[in-house]
């Protein structure tokens, strides 16, 4: 078993076995052509022969590792509900038991990268159609808000019962996982001592979320299919906004103020900027817990370097939305000249060198070799700048706490300490510390000379009226 509790011993062609003769013994498919997806999860689509017809199916499987409180036919009822209820979604025409995978039909369209090193390979671009759609979803995202609530708790959604239910019961969710698993940091500490004292006592109203928010499909300037409702729960609908505003410029989502106004319009309520605000450092939060989970997996799949780069992303992110909201104005540090690390570097590039060279097969694809790969090259890059980001650490911690620190791994601990002893008065001075840490992060995954708009060094843009 790996440390978060999933076996390490998965066999994946049996799982994918399992999963043909479902299509072929329930859906009456033959024929059937599997092929895993570039995702973190086990994301499939499968060519079929079905009523005579060749088609694709889309597979949705559960996580490798726990990034999120829901189980995934918690999904499949929320899917359901939606449909049920004139939401445009995929069909779901199946649900397999062992490997759990949700079965729907394959909607035709287009939608940006998933993945945060996907977005640095392949820049994303707003056109015009797309542009067009991104106004359409704002439509129809302020028509599923409209839907009563009580469809989705009688199909298992969590009713809120106070307003700080409404405004971070999913967040609370997330933490729970944090406790249940034992894995937490000086963010994270930091993070929800912070929403919980600034938890705001307004709210917008109760609607079902998409949870994930900004996720469909398109096809020119028609919106095919809204899609990934895995963590759609029931709270105020500015938090659905604040992730829209989380996701970009990762994906570049266009004009968020304009989008913004089209959704006030279509659903007829003014915009609160200020929860809207709040919840984007829930969202950013929330989105930091999974990838950090994932860092200490050893489960099969999943994308390590992912992880870390978006722990080191989503968190500097989180921390500027919440400067925005304090006042706090932040500064960047400057990556210094790169460090010689000759044999680490040999070493690695051997490494490299030799997963490039594993052989073609079902489970072992381009992607999942590259994947593979991103590690020793991430390993080589870290290693680089390593003396910087540990001294810079030790010395901050040091200033911060006012002990001396001997080494990178009293730091950790004796920051994790102070940041769970801390009160308010210290928020300024540990906000300062956390950003400073993760934008070094951010500058050694960005190299040196990095272009302007690197993803890595993207600013959290701000939404309140100064």
């Amino acid at each position: 078993m790996s440390k978060l509790g999933f076996s390490t011993d998965r066999d994946i062609e049996a799982e994918e076995a399992r999963i043909v003769a479902y299509l072929e013994n329930e859906l009456g498919c033959s024929n059937v052509s599997i092929h895993r997806m570039r995702r973190w999860r086990p994301i499939m689509h499968a060519d079929v022969t079905r009523n005579g017809v060749r088609q694709r199916l889309f597979l949705k499987g559960e996580r490798t590792w726990p990034t999120h409180p829901y189980p995934l036919d918690y999904e499949r009822d929320m899917q359901i509900t939606l449909s049920r209820n004139g939401v445009v979604v995929p069909e779901i025409l199946g649900w397999v038991d062992d490997p759990k995978t949700i079965v729907m039909a394959w909607v035709e369209g287009g939608r940006d990268a998933g993945l945060i090193q996907e977005a640095m390979e392949n820049a994303s671009v707003m056109s015009p159609d797309r542009w067009q759609a991104s106004l359409r979803y704002m439509e129809l995202l302020a028509e599923l808000h409209a839907i009563p609530v009580e469809k989705f708790s009688a199909a298992g959604a969590e009713m809120p019962t106070s307003i700080t239910q409404e405004m971070l019961g999913n967040f609370e969710r997330f933490h729970a996982m944090s406790e249940t698993l034992g894995i937490t940091d000086s963010f994270i500490a930091f993070a929800s001592g912070w929403l919980r004292r600034n938890c705001p006592t307004n709210t917008s109203g109760l609607s079902f979320l998409t949870g994930d928010c900004g996720q469909f499909l398109s096809d020119g300037p028609n919106v095919t299919c809204l899609m990934d409702f895995e963590i759609g729960h029931i709270g105020d609908p500015m938090r659905d906004l604040a992730c829209y505003r989380g996701r970009h410029p990762i994906e570049n989502m266009g004009d968020l103020p304009a989008l913004f106004a089209h959704y006030a319009k279509a659903a007829g309520k003014p915009l609160d900027l200020h929860a809207m605000a709040f919840h984007t450092v829930a969202f950013l939060t929330e989105a930091y817990y999974g990838p950090l989970f994932g860092l200490y997996d050893t489960g099969p799949g999943g994308d390590w370097v992912e992880g870390q780069v978006q722990v080191a992303i989503i968190g500097r992110r989180a921390l500027e939305a919440l400067a925005e909201i304090t006042g706090v104005t932040l500064a960047w540090p400057k990556l210094p000249a790169a460090e010689t690390t000759l044999y680490e570097d040999l070493a690695l590039a051997k490494l490299e060198a030799d997963i490039g060279r594993l052989p073609d097969h079902q489970l072992m694809q381009e992607w999942q070799r590259n994947i593979l790969a991103s590690l020793p090259r991430s390993l080589k890059q870290m290693g680089h700048y390593r003396f910087w980001r540990d001294s810079a650490l030790v010395a901050d911690v040091a200033s911060l706490t006012g002990k001396a620190i001997a080494s990178v791994g009293e730091a950790e601990t004796e920051l994790l300490r102070f940041v769970q002893a801390a009160g308010p008065d210290q928020d300024e001075a540990i906000l300062r510390l956390l950003h400073a840490r993760l934008s070094r992060d951010c500058l050694v995954i960005a190299g040196e000379n990095p272009a302007a708009d690197h993803i890595a060094l993207s600013p959290m843009e701000p939404i309140l009226p100064r």
